[in-house]
């Protein structure tokens, strides 16, 4: 693209890590900053959520292992592994339950 040919495509969002080199491999440009530690604790959240939509709205594998990606970094940036995770996943399905049944609550009478 030349002067005034080029346009510009806003994001505003986490990427991985190879992304901006295989922008450029594209042969454009991408714009680009490394976020601080509180920005990108926040944007690994709002990376959860959007992986987590591709998966609800799609319903691949390859969105799901997106999701998983996300929650590898997040217990990453929090010092949690995935032995803890899966602990704490493990302690909280003994006390109530995992989803194996498919039990949808519909509403509670009080």
């Amino acid at each position: 693209m030349s002067g005034g040919d080029e346009r510009v495509v806003e994001y505003d969002k986490l990427v991985r890590d190879d992304i901006p080199e295989i922008i450029r491999a594209d042969g454009e440009k991408p714009e680009t900053h490394v976020a601080d530690d509180t920005e990108y604790a926040r944007r690994l959240r709002e990376k959860l959520v959007e992986e987590a939509e591709e998966f609800a709205e799609s319903g691949e594998i390859e969105e799901l292992a997106d999701v998983v990606a996300v929650v590898d970094a997040i217990g990453e940036n929090r010092g949690v592994g995935w032995e803890e995770l899966e602990r704490r996943a493990d302690e909280k399905a003994s006390e109530r339950g995992g989803f194996a049944e498919g039990i949808v609550l519909e509403r509670v009478w009080k």
